[in-house]
């Protein structure tokens, strides 16, 4: 089978929300994302469904140069690439593509959030916030083994899947000015 790369991006925008994460855990970075694609033109998450209100969140679909990323040129941004089989790959888009599909479905797990600050999950039909929804989707594809409850999964606990490797580290604005959006496979 044909070896395939996804990618998993982490950020930290500076946002209130941000800081405010950041405050119950103190980590470089506060936000996952999934990348299926070479370049990253679309990352699949859960989010800002308006870059203007914080209160709005749900699945959204992200680019690096658009939404809240666009405001927040200076956030710090790492991304990872994970090799898979083409078997995990191909489930993996079939398991996130109901979201893609029903996005206005889905909604984000505010509660969820005070639940994993607490260390109790809180699991809700249609509400993720961004490391469970992650977490869920690479597990079911096989490429995942989370040690504790999706509601638990704090995006720095997926930094430590072993066979991660790292692509970039830097700001998305010199990720954009220096890459054009290009990652080497």
């Amino acid at each position: 089978m044909k070896q395939q790369y996804i990618y998993l991006v982490f950020t930290k925008t500076g946002t209130w929300l941000s800081r405010t994460l950041n405050f119950f855990e103190n980590s470089d970075y506060i936000h996952v994302s999934l990348g299926l694609d070479n370049p990253l033109n679309n990352l699949y998450s859960f989010g800002r469904t308006n870059p203007s209100n914080p209160f709005s969140g749900g699945f959204v679909v992200e680019d690096l140069s658009e939404g809240i990323y666009k405001r927040f040129e200076d956030t710090s941004l790492c991304i990872y690439r994970l090799k898979v089989t083409e078997k995990q790959y191909y489930i993996l888009r079939k398991k996130i593509s109901p979201f893609i599909i029903s996005k206005h479905s889905y909604r984000y797990n505010f509660i969820g959030l005070f639940g994993l600050w607490f260390n109790l999950p809180v699991n809700r039909s249609f509400h993720f916030f961004c490391s469970q929804f992650v977490s869920l989707a690479l597990t079911q594809a096989g490429i995942y083994r989370p040690q504790k409850a999706f509601g638990l999964i704090k995006p720095c606990d997926l930094l430590q899947i072993k066979a991660l490797e790292l692509v970039y580290k830097g700001t998305i604005k010199s990720y954009i000015n220096e890459k054009s959006y290009a990652i080497e496979a």
